[in-house]
């Protein structure tokens, strides 16, 4: 239990050390560095997008070489560097004169080095961030025994209140720390964030005698290359009359066989192609007899699924990343849509990064509703009429139903927000009389969302993925979103382009009174909608892993679903190493 809640909180801490540098920083690029609105929403995109590049980075070396708990514990250690950069540079360069980077005072320019040294702490603490976060909830899941029923069960539920700290998390710097920085006082705010990511290492590195450890399983890319080479080199072999029998088995051949990485996976008929790789010819018996099998000439069976696990995945990875880049609106335009509106209540002025804030109590009311009512629900349903119940990609695609609903309510204020704008405005910070509050639907459609979307990523790739592949896995959610950013980069750098033409405003200006941000969400809503039709089709077609022994487990498990409180974690793991 207390190993499982060092987890949550250490991802609490991490996220409100992140969020408190990402969730203000396109009104730092806009006012600290004196970036326009495009320009800021961009760089904002791209750096949110590097930071899931990098978890490419830490889930490799995770699975190959490093293990979860050391790449864990090296990224963090770059994150605090980068964050203390970041602190160091803003107060001694960036924040000049003293108190600048509020709506009123201005800021002066900065050095080329001055500048430099903001991006390279900024890309340090992407480095740091992304490396770490595919790592620390794998490593977490790792803590639960799949063969234990109950475990099995609630390391379901793990994923739910993982997502739930990361959201609490960024709670506090939407709030508290966005509300300071946006009052000009961005040291401080960093300074926070600083010593959040120190409480967050310290509370890892003191839980390392209870962790229960695996060792990595060595290069995942080598492992898929030799299926390939294999396969082709093969290409013109005729496929053995008694199937996986006369197919190369690892299990026939010990443990130690090559391209053993974990359970067995059940031998299915999807990309036939690459059962070449497994079959046997004389030349491979040969160099058997000679000393050892060529992992370039002949794979196991396993280790073939492997590869038809990936290749299954991507189509359902694709359709997430459409969802990735309405999210992203949320860090960016929302902010700057919000920040043209009306932000005072009496004399008190309302962050407009603050109002996030919404976003995150909608995902924790929406994992209450998911766990307490709909799961339980959906259990009933299942036991009676012999169905699946709410699977994973019920989830994802209920998430993007949520997210074309969010996109249309984001225009429809938009359009209320122009008609009550002042379009001869200077400096259009609170330019239109349409209160703030009314931007609540849109932020609490993404809190929905996110629970039914990333909710259900993070356990549908933690499950769909083999033994060795875990951190890559959640590699992928990340990487979803990573490529959700870079899109909505790329859309918008082309709206302004296409928009701009005959000496247009645009959809996004500088002054958004004068352009038509409603279409850019409208726009949004369109290509989400073919995204779903697009992914109902993929869902209908994915064919779900199959690990010998498990089925067994999971009848057991629906067995003790009624005798089992689907939010309540079980008892400790036993302290092993594996």
């Amino acid at each position: 239990m207390a190993t499982h809640l060092q987890f949550t909180v250490n991802q609490g801490l991490a996220t409100l050390a992140f969020f408190g540098v990402g969730v203000n920083l396109v009104l730092f690029l806009t006012r600290v560095l004196q970036q326009n609105n495009a320009d800021a929403a961009n760089n904002v995109s791209k750096w949110t997008g590097t930071v899931y590049i990098f978890s490419l980075v830490g889930a490799f070396l995770s699975d190959s070489y490093w293990g979860r708990y050391k790449t864990c514990a090296i990224f963090q250690v770059i994150f605090v560097i980068g964050l203390s950069s970041l602190s160091l540079s803003s107060y001694m360069f960036l924040i000049r004169p003293k108190g600048c980077g509020d709506e009123v005072t201005p800021c002066g320019t900065h050095s080329t080095m001055e500048i430099t040294m903001f991006y390279l702490s900024i890309y340090l603490i992407a480095l740091g961030n992304g490396g770490y976060q595919p790592n620390i909830a794998t490593f977490g899941a790792d803590q639960f025994d799949e063969e234990h029923p109950k475990e099995a069960y609630s390391k379901i539920a793990f994923f739910s209140y993982f997502y739930l700290a990361l959201n609490l998390g960024s709670l506090f710097s939407n709030t508290i720390l966005g509300y300071f920085e946006d009052e000009g006082m961005w040291a401080l705010g960093f300074w926070a964030s600083t010593g959040s990511a120190i409480l967050a290492l310290v509370l890892f590195l003191v839980g390392t005698p209870r962790y229960r450890y695996f060792k990595p399983t060595g290069n995942p890319l080598s492992r898929f290359c030799q299926v390939l080479v294999a396969a082709t080199k093969k290409s013109s072999m005729e496929a053995p009359s008694r199937g996986r029998e006369e197919m190369y088995d690892e299990d026939k051949q010990g443990k130690n066989a090559p391209g053993n990485t974990g359970r067995r996976i059940v031998h299915t008929d999807e990309f036939k192609f690459l059962d070449r790789a497994a079959y046997i010819t004389s030349r491979d018996l040969d160099d058997k007899k000679q000393g050892g099998v060529n992992p370039w000439r002949l794979c196991p069976v396993t280790q073939v699924e492997e590869v038809k696990c990936i290749l299954r995945l991507m189509p359902i990875w694709l359709c997430t990343i459409l969802y990735s880049v309405v999210f992203t609106q949320m860090a960016s335009l929302f902010v700057e849509q919000g920040a043209a509106m009306k932000t005072t209540v009496s004399d008190f002025k309302i962050p407009p990064a603050s109002m996030s804030s919404f976003d995150i109590l909608s995902v924790a009311l929406f994992i209450f509703i998911y766990r307490r009512v709909l799961e339980p629900l959906a259990t009933r349903f299942k036991k009676k009429d012999g169905t699946k119940g709410i699977t994973e990609l019920h989830r994802m695609g209920i998430g993007l139903v949520i997210a074309i609903l969010a996109m249309i309510a984001a225009g429809v204020v938009e359009c209320f927000r122009l008609k009550y704008a002042d379009k001869s405005c200077t400096h259009c910070d609170g330019s239109s009389s349409l209160s703030i509050f009314w931007q609540v639907p849109q932020y609490s459609l993404i809190g929905a969302s996110e629970v039914f979307m990333y909710v259900g990523q993070l356990e549908f790739f933690n499950a769909q993925t083999p033994d060795g592949l875990k951190s890559f896995g959640s590699a992928l959610c990340m990487m979803s979103m990573s490529m959700g950013n870079f899109v909505s980069s790329l859309l918008v750098t082309m709206v302004v382009k296409i928009s701009t033409e005959d000496h247009m405003p645009g959809w996004i200006p500088r002054n958004l009174n004068k352009g038509h941000l409603d279409r850019f969400y409208f726009l949004l809503a369109a290509l989400t909608s073919v995204d779903l039709v697009v992914y109902v089709a993929c869902a209908r077609w994915y064919k779900c892993i199959k690990l010998e022994g498990k089925d067994e487990m999971q009848d057991m498990m629906s067995d003790d679903e009624n005798d089992t409180d689907s939010d309540d974690y079980e008892e400790p793991m036993k302290d092993s190493k594996v």
